[in-house]
């Protein structure tokens, strides 16, 4: 910056220089080339007396030379005088009237032409250079990172909920950025670098932003998007940058989201090894290397792939430590369910238990949506507090999609849907080991969901058994069966239980191990993610005989528990049709209702759904009889 102030000095001298020389030069020809004015008049009088040498005439000027007496004699010298209409001058000077031309200046006029644009353009430079000032010097130095300073995190451990064991890891992080001499005094050294891995929304963010809080320091943060660039050197420069505010800073935390953007393995790229992208992670390790663990800079990165970061990111000495934040048990999402309902208004004693037994598998992000969800259904209503009733709503909302009342279904396809989803219900109420029914519904919801049956564990699962696995397929299996048994006919609203079915068949057989035929041998040759529902497509490391193997047998699963499914529902025909009349006439019924059905002790609502039930069964019933 000094180099730029004294080259600006020395621009202006010059100009300064130039100036003054021009000025110089211009007073010295006026003196040489010296032009007197003289009247109009005294022209006419000194052409009357043959004075004028000889003149040049233009629209407005006369000039010329004119004979001057002087001391040492006669002299011609330069005149100028301004035209003056000659009529009017004739009559001038026949009265004696002196009389001459004037010229009306126009140097404010010619000066403000020129310096007016000069001064318009560079007022519009100027405003340019200091609006993209900040921009440029970032393009070379590298973007600066988030800071948040230690009085601005109001983030603690209290608004992390759900994942008790995730922050007893990171307590000794924190206890190292307040008394770093704790460690230090027995020569013991805290881990650089901690990574957060977990599926997305299940508070990784928060997490960092809460160790930062509890640690009362500053709280650096990028994503990792952020240091890849189309421009070369500047994903490098940006982690430099990082860094070297990190160490003015220290005890400090750095934190960078998405790390997979920057630290995917190298050699992946479309473009070898010499990307943008793998530079910027090789200046990454080469920081990471090089500054000191004891001078208080922790480094905490958050990815919900792994699998595909580069090995060297992971070895001891850079993220050498990492933090499982895994999707919330029970317990967390009812402790989860708490945070988030401090500042709702919801009605005493509400069951959080209940709700949280409704959301397995829900992560942070899904029951703080879920929150906000029944607190507007419950505004949309003009109700002061919400209840339990818009949480039931709002968790079908989400896993079903939003209620299509609206759409236009024919007698026909509804009669379809309701027996195919009170089938679904029927199966998974008549095998052991399934998830109680809790609700069906032939309302549309969602982009092509006709109608839905809800399922809500009891308990968090981890491991299933075989048998619990062929249940589950039949029930899936269990709402095209009721089709079948009812209309001698299907249609094409099981494609996506067929392709659920599916998938369950084929991981019995090619991960599960659980087929006679090909026994305890592991097929699966894609790589999966473990928090992601995504797979990358490997070579087959099988032959075609052990191909038409697995084939046959995933098609054998399949058929066998469809058989299953049908003879179920053949043995609750009554059940089946008088839950498909209930259907189409309330468009819902809950798990309790149903399951009275299917014990015969089920009230009819009305005299026309009794009288449905009693001769839709009698004749289907009938027609099973003669088919046998």
């Amino acid at each position: 910056m000094p180099r730029m102030e004294n080259r600006t000095k020395f621009s202006l001298t010059y100009i300064l220089l130039a100036a003054w020389a021009i000025l110089l030069i211009r007073n010295l020809v006026l003196s040489v080339y010296s032009v007197e004015q003289i009247s109009y008049s005294d022209f006419l009088t000194a052409l009357d007396k043959g004075e004028i040498v000889e003149i040049a005439v233009s629209s407005n000027i006369i000039q010329g030379k004119i004979k001057r007496a002087t001391d040492q004699g006669e002299k011609e010298i330069n005149f100028a005088t301004v035209r003056v209409e000659p009529s009017l001058s004739e009559q001038l000077q026949k009265h004696n009237i002196q009389f001459k031309g004037t010229i009306e200046t126009t140097f404010v006029r010619d000066l403000l032409s020129w310096t007016v644009p000069i001064i318009f353009f560079a007022a519009i430079w100027f405003l340019l250079l200091r609006r993209f000032a900040p921009q440029q010097q970032s393009l070379m130095l590298g973007k600066k990172a988030k800071v948040h300073m230690s009085e601005d995190l109001k983030t603690t451990f209290e608004d992390v909920a759900g994942l008790d064991e995730a922050k007893q890891e990171l307590e000794e992080v924190i206890e190292f950025l307040k008394t770093p001499g704790k460690f230090t005094r027995l020569g013991g050294k805290l881990p650089k670098g901690i990574l957060l891995v977990g599926p997305p929304g299940t508070g990784k963010t928060l997490l960092a932003k809460a160790v930062a809080g509890e640690s009362k320091v500053p709280f650096f943060s990028m994503s990792g998007s952020e240091f890849v660039e189309m421009f070369v050197g500047l994903g490098a420069a940006r982690v430099r940058d990082l860094f070297s505010q990190a160490k003015d800073k220290a005890p400090c935390i750095i934190f960078i989201d998405e790390l997979d953007a920057l630290g995917k393995a190298r050699g992946m790229g479309m473009f070898g090894g010499h990307d943008e992208r793998e530079q910027t992670l090789n200046q990454l390790l080469v920081e990471m290397d090089g500054f000191d663990a004891t001078v208080g800079v922790i480094l905490i990165a958050a990815t919900n792939r792994p699998e595909i970061l580069d090995p060297a990111l992971l070895r001891p000495g850079r993220f050498d430590r990492q933090v499982l934040v895994d999707r919330p048990d029970r317990k967390g999402r009812i402790d989860i369910l708490k945070v988030h309902m401090k500042n709702v208004q919801v009605e005493e004693g509400i069951d959080t238990e209940k709700i949280a037994n409704m959301t397995p598998g829900f992560v942070g992000a899904d029951l703080a949506n879920l929150v906000n969800e029944a607190t507007l259904l419950a505004v949309r209503r003009g109700k002061e507090k919400v209840g339990l009733t818009e949480f039931q709503e709002a968790v079908e909302r989400l896993i079903a999609g939003l209620e299509k009342k609206n759409r236009l279904i024919n007698p026909k396809e509804r009669e379809i849907i309701a027996f195919h989803e009170i089938g679904h219900a029927l199966v998974a109420q008549s095998l052991p080991g399934t998830d109680p029914v809790q609700k069906i519904s032939i309302i549309p919801r969602g982009i092509s969901a006709l109608g839905y049956t809800l399922q809500v564990p009891t308990e968090d699962r981890f491991l299933l058994t075989k048998t619990e696995l062929l249940n589950r397929i039949a029930t899936t299996l269990g709402g095209q069966a009721a089709e079948e048994l009812q209309f001698h006919d299907i249609s094409t609203g099981a494609h996506n239980d067929l392709s659920k079915a599916t998938n369950i068949a084929r991981s019995m057989v090619k991960e599960y191990g659980m087929t006679k035929e090909l026994g305890q041998v592991y097929f699966e040759s894609e790589r999966r993610s473990p928090f992601l529902q995504t797979q990358m497509t490997g070579t087959r490391e099988y032959s075609e005989e052990t191909a038409r193997l697995i084939d046959e047998e995933i098609k054998k699963i399949i058929q066998e528990q469809y058989e299953v499914a049908k003879k179920i529902l053949q043995e609750n025909y009554q059940a089946l049709a008088g839950g498909a009349a209930i259907l189409l006439e309330h468009e819902t019924i809950d798990g309790e209702e149903l399951n009275k059905l299917r014990l015969g002790s089920m009230v009819p609502r009305s005299d026309h759904e009794k009288e449905f039930r009693i001769q839709e069964s009698g004749v289907r019933i009938g027609e099973q009889k003669e088919t046998g």
